[in-house]
């Protein structure tokens, strides 16, 4: 199995969930390609720009605190193996594999979207989820500053909102952030697995390594921001040992709030995760699937509302057990996250405030 260097999936492989044409690349095809072009490079990242009608999506899901979120991406440079948010490349005939992080789609009307949405008489306010499908500050940010054109409309009309994030690039709106912290109106997750910088890059490869995001997390709690750490996901096996590590360096950056999730692996997940173990981890491939099996009813994965965030079984009462015991000893409690919605202000179309 071939090994994509700074890429997480090992294949490029088409989604056969919505019965879409299989292409396979032909060998005699590519001894042509590489006596002309040469040896095959890695895949390059592409991306294109998209202009929705909208771009707040709603959704009435009983087991998420949110109905309403902002992705200002579609696919992920960080190339998470893990990534649950694969499958919505199937969608639209691009491999969840490497595709979902070589193929990206920018969305640059978005600040002017999100402007047209609160404008609108009818728009109530409540707080908007943003990283809750692909990151927010994968690297492309850096280039496009969709996101931080996002915060200035949500600084600006005093709109709540929330941010997950595997980046230290966060940093880089920590002038609006601080502000909308000092409004009440912002919280900041930032997801850790490991503090092994190797197994970090094996597991998202373009994702910040452990270390920034630790001192990432520090740099917004002196800047008197909301901030958490994710521990997220967790994988048996592969991540669940630097539980206390990863809490303990939170402490010592001035963070108490802490949050897990365990490993998810809907549709194309599955079998992607599958290829990654047996190329990365062949001598626990197995277990750590039959573990994962135990938490989700058999299956890989467990779907169903409510369960599909609470994993059960002896393995996860053992790991919530082990994270209730380090939150306690280190003083650590969950995030409480109460965002003020009281001083929206609804702009108009010319982009000023309304006076009323």
């Amino acid at each position: 199995m071939a090994i994509h260097k700074g890429r997480g999936a090992v294949s490029g492989r088409a989604s056969t969930r919505f019965n879409l044409p299989q292409r396979e690349t032909d060998g005699d095809w590519l001894d042509a390609a590489e006596t002309i072009d040469g040896p095959a490079r890695h895949p390059a990242t592409t991306v294109t720009e998209e202009h929705p009608r909208s771009i707040l999506s709603f959704n009435t899901s009983p087991d998420i605190p949110f109905d309403r979120s902002i992705n200002a991406y579609r696919g992920c440079e960080h190339g998470c193996i893990y990534c649950f948010a694969r499958p919505t490349h199937a969608y639209h005939d691009l491999s969840p594999g490497l595709d979902f992080e070589t193929k990206l789609f920018a969305k640059p009307d978005a600040a002017r979207l999100l402007r047209e949405t609160l404008a609108k008489p009818s728009y109530r306010a409540s707080t908007i989820a943003m990283g809750t499908n692909t990151d927010p500050y994968q690297p492309i940010e850096g280039r496009y500053r969709i996101t931080r054109s996002i915060l200035q409309v949500c600084l600006e009309t005093r709109h709540p909102v929330t941010i997950t994030t595997k980046s230290d690039r966060v940093l880089r709106d920590i002038d609006l952030i601080s502000e909308l912290a000092r409004n009440n109106l912002v919280a900041v997750a930032i997801s850790v697995t490991s503090m092994d910088p190797k197994l970090s890059r094996l597991l998202e490869p373009r994702a910040a390594a452990p270390a920034k995001r630790i001192a990432a997390l520090g740099r917004l709690a002196q800047a008197g921001v909301p901030a958490h750490v994710s521990i997220a996901p967790v994988i048996p096996s592969i991540t669940d040992a630097y539980l206390e590590e990863i809490l303990a360096a939170a402490q010592a950056e001035g963070i108490d709030r802490a949050t897990w999730i365990m490993i998810r692996l809907p549709h194309e997940v599955a079998p992607l995760f599958r290829e990654w173990l047996e190329t990365h981890f062949p001598d626990r491939a197995g277990k750590v699937m039959a573990t994962i099996q135990s938490m989700r009813g058999g299956r890989d994965n467990d779907p169903r509302f409510f369960t599909r965030m609470r994993p059960s079984g002896v393995w996860a009462d053992l790991f919530r057990h082990r994270f209730r015991v380090a939150m306690k000893r280190m003083g650590f409690t969950r995030p409480a996250i109460a965002l003020d919605c009281s001083g929206f202000r609804r702009p108009s179309l010319d982009g000023q405030l309304s006076l009323l």
